[in-house]
């Protein structure tokens, strides 16, 4: 779970425009309950363990959802300058589109030590600053070196009424401003021992938005949201981090409709298939935010998510890492060397504020870490009671073993994934059959891989909610009879297997 908060020295989230609704007179805020989630995509691989700059892993950062200067994207090849989103309305009468971009830009702090009490100053590689009293997170007995910071930015579009569709586009300047700031960091008496100086360049952006009647026979809007970085700046041969204290960073868009609904892209119902279909973001994934059944709030984000994120409610804080086991990034940071501690809490607040609560993490933390146990029934149902003796058939009253969990493939004998067969196009499929592989729109990004691939299968598999999959062995893996010896399948929904004669 994200902190909350902001990178940088004493800045707040950089706000333009006011997204929300008014209800009895209070503004709403429409994205509050999909906060958490978004503040994990736009910090994802901010700083990573070990939380120092000079790991390697925190050498190459902004991996995600950047817009570099267009010039700059088209001179290098691999950075992109802008994305878009296409979703899905499925609108009442009077459908309202609210959109909200988020975005960090990146300041870089250069460290410089003073040997005067503060007259001047040198450029310096670390410099160490003492614990004192009311002092920041980050000056918290600390070794500050250079690094880039992020400062936080939300750009709020004004409310744009979807029908009639001949007024439903809007263009949306933005700048994000550029900056200057000092930090002064002191000894234990309160001289001046060096500084920090920080500086922003300006990033300028637009968000678009148009509107058209989606494929197909319903009456569906398709809505397209593309930001882009608009900077005209490029200096030729420049590195990566010149381009990234001119472009936007950990891009992500926020949308929610009022009188209308969105359509899920991972899974549409039927009517809305052609219209999912006819969509192509580029650059970030749009899916459903908030909880189950809330059709009214999308994210479109740089990290592929599927409906409906949430986060683990034992996660105490934020590790910047979207995939990260707290437990066990929580023990390493108790490894690490007081030295090592002091640079992490000098490289920045974040990691700081990482170090901070790892250190003084309440035992009864620790035992929520340490894992939980939930039902996987929907509907988080007790097991029925065992038959009595002879109500049943002998047969029936087997059925249900009261010894193995509701779960376990041995409660229910009826089931054998490498015997079980199930029809897809008409044709009987089961262990032995070969097929290609069509993964979907919704399949992990790795499965995508394995697209036009010939594979064995070797079982067809019911989940507890009654859906069917369908375990393969790839055709041609050196490895494959060892992975199915194993029981290490890949699997398939049946609507991304093609059946072969």
């Amino acid at each position: 779970m994200p902190v909350h908060g902001i990178g940088g020295h004493g800045q707040g989230v950089q706000r333009q425009g006011a997204a929300g609704q008014s209800v009895d007179g209070v503004r709403v805020d429409r994205f509050a309950s999909a906060r958490l989630i978004a503040d994990t995509v736009l910090y994802e691989g901010y700083v990573l363990y070990p939380y120092r700059a000079s790991a390697q892993k925190n050498q190459l950062r902004w991996q995600f959802g950047v817009l570099t200067p267009p010039d700059h994207a088209r001179a290098v090849g691999s950075e992109r300058w802008s994305m878009r989103s296409e979703v899905i309305v499925d609108p009442g009468d009077r459908p309202i589109l609210t959109v909200r971009i988020r975005c960090l830009q990146a300041q870089h702090r250069d460290v410089e030590a003073s040997d005067d009490l503060g007259a001047t100053f040198t450029p310096v590689a670390s410099l160490q600053v003492p614990s004192a009293e009311g002092a920041s997170v980050m000056d918290r007995g600390s070794t500050v070196v250079p690094w880039d910071e992020a400062i936080e930015h939300e750009i709020d579009v004004e409310v744009l009424a979807l029908l009639p569709i001949s007024d439903a586009a809007k263009e949306h300047p933005f700048v994000l401003p550029a900056g200057d700031d000092v930090e002064l960091f002191r000894g234990l008496s309160g001289e001046i021992i060096g500084r920090a100086v920080r500086r922003s360049e300006q990033v300028d952006g637009v968000v678009r938005i148009s509107t058209e009647w989606a494929d197909g026979a319903g009456a569906l809007l398709k809505v397209t949201i593309t930001v882009e970085n608009t900077s005209p700046w490029f200096e030729p041969g420049a590195d990566r981090d010149t381009a990234m204290v001119r472009s936007l960073i950990a891009v992500h868009t926020l949308l929610a409709v009022d009188d209308g609904s969105f359509i899920s892209l991972l899974e549409p119902e039927p009517f809305a298939a052609q219209a999912v279909a006819g969509c192509a973001s580029e650059g970030t994934f749009p899916v459903m935010i908030g909880s189950d059944g809330d059709d009214g709030v999308m994210l479109s984000s740089p990290i592929i998510l599927y409906d409906c994120p949430t986060i683990a409610p034992e996660s105490a804080g934020d590790f910047c890492d979207a995939t990260e086991i707290d437990e066990i990034l929580a023990l390493r940071v108790l490894t690490l060397t007081d030295d090592e501690k002091a640079e992490a809490r000098g490289t920045d607040p974040r990691a700081a504020a990482i170090i901070d609560r790892c250190d003084e993490m309440p035992e009864e933390i620790w035992s929520r870490l340490h894992g939980a146990l939930r039902s996987f029934d929907p509907n988080d149902a007790a097991p029925q009671p065992a038959p009595h003796a002879g109500e049943f058939g002998a047969e029936e009253s087997d059925a249900f073993n009261p010894s193995v969990p509701w779960w376990d493939p041995g409660q229910d004998s009826s089931f054998d994934p490498f015997t079980d067969t199930m029809q897809i196009d008409g044709v009987e499929v089961t262990s032995g059959t070969r097929v290609r592989l069509n993964p979907s729109r919704r399949a992990d990004a790795h499965d995508l891989f394995y697209a036009g691939q010939l594979a064995t299968v070797k079982g067809v598999f019911n989940d507890v909610d009654g859906n069917q999959h369908v375990a393969v062995v790839l055709d041609g893996d050196p490895a494959g009879d060892m992975l199915a010896w194993q029981g290490r399948f890949l699997y398939f929904h049946p609507e991304e297997i093609e059946v072969l004669a």
